[in-house]
């Protein structure tokens, strides 16, 4: 699929996820299937017919950043997905990046990695993990180089039942992976994963369909950890510079609190596995 492919598939699912009622229209009559319809958005928008169903089904190659930021607006698009859909409607990409491409993370920062006192892991555009340091090892046994964490979550019962919050953690994964495959519409490495999960995972199908796009810069996780029980973390994360995308995550506690009692535990026990 190319973006503008995607550009087509992005504004139907987006259509589909509004009610007449989100956009004032009152009385809008009975419905074959659910959302607006696409000549209600054309007007509200300020375009034709026409032009909507030729976006929609990516023969129309120029839109301008004016009927983008109008559809955005009907669409009730947020900053992040608005900016995903201007991405969408770029020139398209003709080159097909490498299924198996390993990048590497710079010295420096696998120094600082392995510094820190509170798990950490770095992953790629992708969320394959790149790199942890051991407390990172010891707060998941998919915090390892290698592993796909978007897989993971979806695939891996222990990664599920770690996460005491799972329907977030999974819908945030979703988004993220959506926004990062807008620039990447050549990356055979996501075109596999999003066909694997789609065969092996009804709520990954599910949520992918939606087309929700969003990038996080940090949040709560909340964990149910099979030695030191729960644990209420922050995470944060910080992109890389110098490199394609790679993000340091990092998971701290409240100060003082019974997850902050955990995590030090946790660290303890992590020391003593390596001794």
């Amino acid at each position: 699929m190319d973006n503008h492919q995607a550009l087509g598939e992005y504004l139907r699912a987006r259509r589909a996820q509004l009610a007449p009622e989100d956009v004032g229209i009152i009385g809008g009559g009975r419905r074959r299937v659910r959302g607006l319809r696409r000549e209600e958005v054309a007007i509200l928008a300020g375009i034709s017919a026409d032009y909507c169903i030729r976006l929609e089904q990516g023969r129309n190659q120029t839109p301008s950043s004016q009927v983008l930021d109008a559809l955005a607006a009907v669409l009730r698009l947020d900053a992040d997905s608005t900016a995903y859909l201007h991405t969408l409607a770029g020139p398209p990409i003709s080159a097909r990046r490498p299924v198996g491409k390993t990048e590497r993370v710079p010295a420096g920062t696998l120094q600082f990695l392995d510094a820190l006192p509170m798990p950490a892991l770095i992953h790629d555009r992708r969320f394959t993990v790149l790199a942890s340091n051991r407390m990172g090892k010891a707060l998941s046994p998919n915090n390892y180089a290698g592993t796909n964490l978007l897989r993971a979550v979806f695939l891996d019962a222990d990664e599920r039942q770690l996460h005491r919050d799972w329907s977030r953690v999974t819908t945030d994964a979703v988004a993220g992976i959506r926004a990062a495959s807008a620039a990447q519409f050549d990356d055979g490495f996501l075109e596999d994963l999003v066909r694997e999960l789609s065969v092996e995972s009804e709520a990954f199908r599910r949520l992918w369909a939606r087309h929700d796009v969003h990038l996080r810069t940090g949040g709560t996780s909340l964990l149910d950890h099979p030695e030191v029980g729960p644990l209420d973390l922050r995470h944060e994360k910080l992109t890389i510079s110098g490199t394609d995308g790679q993000t340091l995550v990092a998971y701290h506690a409240e100060p003082g609190s019974p997850s902050a009692d955990a995590l030090q535990l946790l660290g303890n026990l992590a020391a003593a596995e390596q001794r």
